[in-house]
């Protein structure tokens, strides 16, 4: 297949590092950037040596791919300009800001054909790929998401800032529908909850505890997982998964191993194991991904359903933040 010609609105933070890696990425061709801001278009410019469109249009029709890299209350005008022109869509997370603007931008996708991917980078994150083998059934989940201070995206409530990417790593795993979610958080440093808990109880009887913080003195990105006989832990940030798995006692001279013995006289092995890490970038992987759907024509990893199941679970936790409630959900 042809390099896909590929095209980035929005050359912000994120914007510039989108842009690096798709310079970097075989089978793109990275032919420009569209910002109103003039500063960001011209640093764009000067250092990947691609055209700065003067409208989101006329980059729209110079291209194959739309990378939208744009504040989230833009991203449903972005990518349905993009959709309606027949391109295909990388589109940051959070995949819109309501539910109504993701439900109408699946029925877009489905009816230009095209391909849409949401950026939940950490489904490509090294460390939960090397665990996604040992997960099986989950049962109790608890995730420590938090950062030091930073006032960039301090304009939205934690949840969608940083949560929402749990909540998305949670409900690929758990295919159970919701039964209760619970929250609470608190405005420290702006007007919206800066550091905030969720339990999300689900009708198979998994519960997952949620924590995530903006005001933190570390950062740290942490998962735990419970199941049947093995104990997963997963370090995002470090990039380190531990498995510790139980087993039946044989005698073996496992280094890896230790032993220990039940009330009931049985002898249990308990392994330990330490899967290894690729040294690969989250952010460049899933725009590979993202090629791979379009060359293939297969579904995208991370789907624009998979966007809104996410976002309506943030919703909802924003909500009984503001509510201070602990309501039954419907089932989601």
């Amino acid at each position: 297949m042809k390099n896909l010609k590929v095209g980035v609105l929005g050359a912000g933070h994120l914007g510039k590092i989108h842009l690096k890696l798709l310079a970097e990425t075989e089978g793109y061709d990275l032919v420009g950037i569209y910002d109103p801001d003039q500063l960001k278009s011209e640093y764009a410019t000067d250092t990947f040596g691609i055209t700065a469109f003067d409208s989101i249009e006329n980059l729209i029709a110079a291209v194959d791919v739309v990378n939208v890299v744009t504040p989230t209350l833009s991203h449903f005008e972005c990518a349905s300009l993009a959709i309606r022109n027949s391109k295909h869509v990388f589109i940051e997370k959070p995949v819109t800001n309501t539910l109504e603007e993701a439900d109408a931008l699946m029925k877009l996708a489905i009816e230009a054909k095209v391909k849409v991917q949401v950026g939940h980078v950490e489904r490509f994150n090294p460390a939960f790929i090397a665990a996604q083998s040992y997960i099986q059934n989950p049962m109790f989940i608890e995730c420590h998401r938090l950062a030091q201070f930073n006032p960039r995206g301090t304009d939205v409530p934690v949840v969608m800032d940083l949560m929402i990417h749990d909540l998305d790593i949670i409900l690929s795993m758990v295919k159970s529908n919701i039964k209760r979610i619970s929250a609470s958080g608190v405005s420290v440093v702006s007007n919206t909850p800066d550091i905030a808990n969720a339990r999300i109880e689900f009708a198979n009887g998994c519960v997952a505890n949620i924590t995530a913080s903006r005001i933190s003195l570390k950062n740290m990105r942490k998962t735990r997982l419970f199941q049947r006989d093995a104990y997963i832990a997963i370090d995002f940030l470090k990039k380190k998964t531990e498995v510790v798995r139980l087993g039946d006692g044989e005698a073996d001279s496992d280094a890896n191993a230790m032993y220990i013995e039940l009330s009931d006289n049985t002898r249990k092995k308990i392994n330990f194991e330490f899967p290894h890490i690729p040294e690969t970038n989250a952010i460049q992987e899933e725009l590979k991904s993202f090629r791979k759907c379009i060359e293939e024509g297969t579904e995208p990893a991370v789907t624009i359903q998979d966007g809104y199941n996410a976002l309506q679970v943030a919703h909802e936790i924003v909500a009984k933040l503001h509510l201070g409630s602990d309501l039954l959900t419907t089932e989601i």
